[in-house]
């Protein structure tokens, strides 16, 4: 039977010992840091979306690895099932012992391994597979030789598990394009494995991670969107067509998302002609989403909605505004790294500015740029992290970010070490101190979490406590 690779119970315990109680200003540096108010609101924002909507919900755990925000994503008290996407045989094991506690409780449970499958990993997954029992996996195939691989290994499955067909909507990083013969040929195996009792194919997966590139707003985020739902209605409709050919069941999960493309949906009121959580209006492309949710329903298509980064959020999600400003501005984002100011170079920056080293550089921040869209290369925000106005009077990236970015960032960076340089005039620089502590929204949450064992827990709804750490969070490494 699959297990936790290790207890987490013990070192929470540990953990918190040593540091709830204690401020951001007496822990170490650097330090990863979650605001509990935010990522509560930000998960239920997805659940309420989802739910109104009538679209089933798959959470993904990559970007922060723990038991706890786990928790919060699938809504802890909720009866609903607990659909999950894990991008390591790591994350899965550790989850394992939430899943079985939820099963316990009557929850359906289902974990989407996203990797297309790979032969060395299909022990371990089939071990988790048999503590969860039937329906509890599903594997990612965007190749033939991974349908092959589930009848040709030492270790079986104890069940057939449910695949998902990776279908690639233009993001190129893996999966196959609708309308090729790539694709074709794919379809063919899955069916094939199916018919051979090998798996049981659950449906299509899109991940339009290229959607972080959107700066269109709302209206470029539902672009995405659109081209997600049209790459997989052609190939369901193959699928349904040979299905229906061989008297079999034509029921498919079509999976779309990435946080820009998922989250928009909180924006609109999709199919219910009402206004969204933000209060955002229907539009031309509202519009178009809505016919394609509402032709696919009535085909008899399920439709799910899928996303990780969405609780912490991040630069990178800031700069595409795929919601209003009632429901993402740097006010939402979770995650900041602390650091500390360990010197001072007056007068070595730009135009005279002042430059500061800080301890977080590239094993803290991760080396994710923010895609430059701008129409001058260079002139969009390009830096590594930026820092929030804790402390100091440090302007805030706006609605017009990331063309506009004055303030304190994060400017250049190597494995320990950063450099904050100061973007604006050198008459509005806002001073720092040597010795003094600052907080940084990083580019990427999920690469900035990477190199850290555990998350510290404040709650700023803990008015004149914001800075009080409530928890630590302890974090899954490996794969």
């Amino acid at each position: 039977m699959a297990a936790p690779l290790r207890d987490d119970s013990e070192l929470k315990t540990q953990l918190r010992s040593r540091f709830v109680g204690k401020t951001l200003s007496e822990v170490p540096m650097p330090s990863i840091v979650l605001d509990l108010a935010k990522l509560e609101l930000n998960c239920e924002r997805m659940l309420e979306a989802t739910e109104r909507l009538g679209l089933l919900w798959r959470a993904h755990i990559k970007s922060h690895k723990t038991t706890e925000l786990t928790r919060l994503q699938v809504g802890d008290t909720r009866t609903s099932a607990v659909s999950l996407i894990v991008s390591t045989i790591t994350e899965a094991e550790n989850i394992l012992p939430l899943l079985q506690e939820y099963q316990s409780h009557g929850r359906p449970v289902n974990v989407l391994f996203s990797f297309p499958l790979f032969p060395s990993g299909i022990p371990r997954l089939a071990a988790f597979a048999s503590a969860l029992g039937p329906g509890s996996l599903t594997l990612m195939i965007d190749h033939p030789a991974q349908l092959a691989a589930l009848a040709s290994v030492p270790a079986p499955f104890p069940h057939p598990p449910q695949v998902f067909l990776k279908i690639d909507t233009s993001y190129g990083r893996a999966g196959v394009a609708p309308g090729t013969p790539a694709c074709s040929a794919l379809v063919d195996a899955a069916l094939g494995a199916e018919a051979r009792g090998l798996c049981a194919l659950h449906g299509l997966y899109s991940h339009a991670g290229h959607s972080y590139g959107a700066r269109g707003g709302a209206a470029d985020a539902l672009a995405y969107l659109a081209a997600e739902f049209r790459g997989l209605a052609g190939v369901a409709a193959e699928v349904a067509a040979r299905r229906r050919n061989n008297g079999a069941k034509t029921e498919l999960v079509l999976s779309v998302g990435a946080t820009p493309t998922a989250t928009v949906v909180q924006q609109f009121g999709l199919l219910a002609g009402s206004e969204g959580t933000g209060g955002g209006k229907p539009d031309e492309k509202t519009g178009e989403v809505e016919r394609l949710v509402a032709d696919l329903k009535g085909q008899g298509y399920a439709l799910e909605v899928h996303a990780g980064v969405y609780p912490t959020l991040d630069m990178q999600q800031l700069a595409t505004h795929a919601r209003d400003t009632s429901l993402m501005t740097v006010d939402d984002i979770a995650i900041s790294v602390l650091a500390e100011v360990a010197s001072i170079y007056p007068g070595r920056g730009a135009n005279g500015t002042t430059e500061a080293l800080v301890t977080a550089g590239t094993l803290a921040l991760g080396r994710e740029p923010v895609a430059d869209k701008g129409e001058v290369p260079g002139q969009d925000y390009h830096g590594w992290g930026f820092l929030m106005p804790w402390g100091l009077n440090n302007p805030v990236p706006g609605p017009d970010f990331p063309r506009v970015h004055d303030g304190w960032q994060v400017g250049r960076i190597s494995q320990e070490h950063g450099i904050l340089t100061w973007q604006g005039k050198k008459e509005d620089e806002v001073p720092l101190q040597y010795g003094q502590r600052v907080r940084i929204w990083p580019n990427h949450s999920c690469i900035a979490g990477a190199c850290f064992d555990w998350y510290l827990i404040v709650d700023s709804r803990n008015k004149g406590r914001e800075d009080q750490v409530i928890d630590v969070w302890p974090r899954w490494r490996g794969w």
